[in-house]
């Protein structure tokens, strides 16, 4: 994969087909290629006429791993995003984010909403604001010296995750203690391009999806039924929900 720095990080992505740019930032210990690649996703958005952008955030992928978790704040994460299409010379794309990857692309919609043409929020609800409640058990279990010790079902999950995606668990554990740093009300509320907040009907870890929607300026709700928080990323129907809503948005390009 080719890489760029942002502010002195080595930063992995990828590019495929041609059309209005969508950039796909991708949650928690996943990678772009794990997360939109594997799921189908970037063969849906090229066969409708899209150039899909995925990158691997700090810390995972083939991107460089950080051990400081003061390096991983999630308003400065979104800036890695924000670079890539620098680096590409894009000036606005439409950006779909899944889990930790929404709260990125939320960020960068509030901070650079010139750049952003219409924002999709995957696996994130009101958790937005509220922050993530089982992020300590989640950094405790990247921490354990034996899976067995591991009583948390959700650190659990996110242990075996990782360990069959080959992932740093150290970079992983410094990455959570900021990576979920809530976002203000007020500052939901100036986020005022499109958003789709889409999360699955059983996702226990994304917070309630209508109350976001009731305090962004522009935004709809999906509910992906019948779907948890991990299978929701791929769905069929918030694929064609997703298709829908970016052929709805003006046309954007690159410069």
């Amino acid at each position: 994969m080719p890489q760029f720095s942002s502010d002195g990080i080595a930063i992995s992505y990828a590019v495929y087909g041609a059309g209005p740019p969508v950039l796909l930032i991708h949650g928690f210990a996943s990678s772009g290629r794990i997360n939109w690649v594997d799921t189908g996703w970037v063969d849906t958005l090229t066969a409708a006429g899209y150039q899909a952008i995925t990158l691997d955030n700090r810390g995972h992928g083939e991107s460089r791993k950080l051990y400081d978790p003061q390096l991983y704040f999630a308003h400065e994460m979104a800036e890695d995003a924000r670079r890539l299409l620098d680096h590409l010379g894009i000036d606005r794309a439409a950006v779909l984010g899944y889990s930790m990857g929404a709260r990125l692309a939320a960020f960068f919609a509030l901070n650079h909403p010139d750049r952003v043409a219409a924002a999709v929020f995957g696996g994130m609800g009101l958790n937005l604001i509220a922050g993530l409640d089982d992020s300590e058990a989640i950094i405790a279990a990247l921490q354990a010296e034996r899976i067995e010790t591991i009583t948390s079902a959700v650190g659990l999950m996110f242990r075996r995750f990782a360990e069959q995606t080959g992932s740093d668990r150290a970079a992983l554990a410094a990455c959570m203690i900021h990576s979920r740093e809530p976002m203000a009300e007020a500052d939901v509320r100036r986020i005022a391009v499109p958003v789709l907040v889409a999360v699955g009907s059983a996702d226990g870890m994304a917070g309630a999806p209508e109350p976001l929607v009731a305090l962004l300026p522009a935004a709809e709700g999906f509910v992906i039924d019948g779907r948890d928080h991990m299978k929701g990323t791929g769905d069929r129907s918030f694929k064609a929900r997703t298709l829908d809503f970016l052929a709805r948005q003006p046309a954007w390009s690159r410069l």
